[in-house]
């Protein structure tokens, strides 16, 4: 399916989050790979929300099951590598809880992979069976930029990518 890059989407958050889960999940429509399905949920995010300055994957590490690997996202470079328990992104590995965390340098143990980035949200990606997968990260440039509608509306959507819900 051919996607087009829109330019009215709704200002309203959670009306722009519902359209964008509706274009995510009939562009994905029958397509099993999940490198191609991470790739597709980040530029389709980053692109729907103006905020969004990195937007992507962590993934945990077959090999070392208690650390994330960079997979597929959209801005700067990002960090390659992250421990869970260390920064948001391995707090929400480790909790296994969604991470809204309106300034990052307020946040103890914050891992600047780009010293642009002020607020964050991570959320947790499990598979059908309830097993954590990666988690997505998503930055902003701007203090405070993420709320409670952004993690309902992200977790519905990987909800509804990675674990069929």
């Amino acid at each position: 399916m051919a996607y087009v890059a829109r330019t009215d989407r709704p200002a309203e958050k959670a009306a722009r989050y519902a359209e964008v889960e509706q274009e995510i999940l009939a562009v994905l429509d029958g397509e099993p790979n999940l490198t191609a399905r991470m790739a597709t949920v980040a530029s389709m995010l980053a692109d729907a929300f103006d905020d969004y300055f990195w937007t992507g994957f962590y993934v945990v590490d077959p090999a070392k099951p208690t650390e994330l690997v960079v997979g597929p996202y959209q801005g700067t470079l990002g960090c390659l590598r992250i421990p869970f328990g260390r920064g948001v992104c391995g707090a929400a590995a480790a909790t296994g809880e969604t991470q809204v965390v309106p300034d990052v340098h307020a946040f103890p143990g914050h891992i600047a992979c780009d010293s642009r980035s002020a607020s964050e949200i991570v959320v947790p990606v499990r598979d059908a069976t309830g097993a954590l997968i990666a988690v997505l990260d998503v930055d902003a440039t701007i203090p405070a930029a993420f709320d409670a509608v952004d993690a309902e509306g992200l977790g519905r959507i990987l909800g509804k990518v990675f674990a069929g819900a």
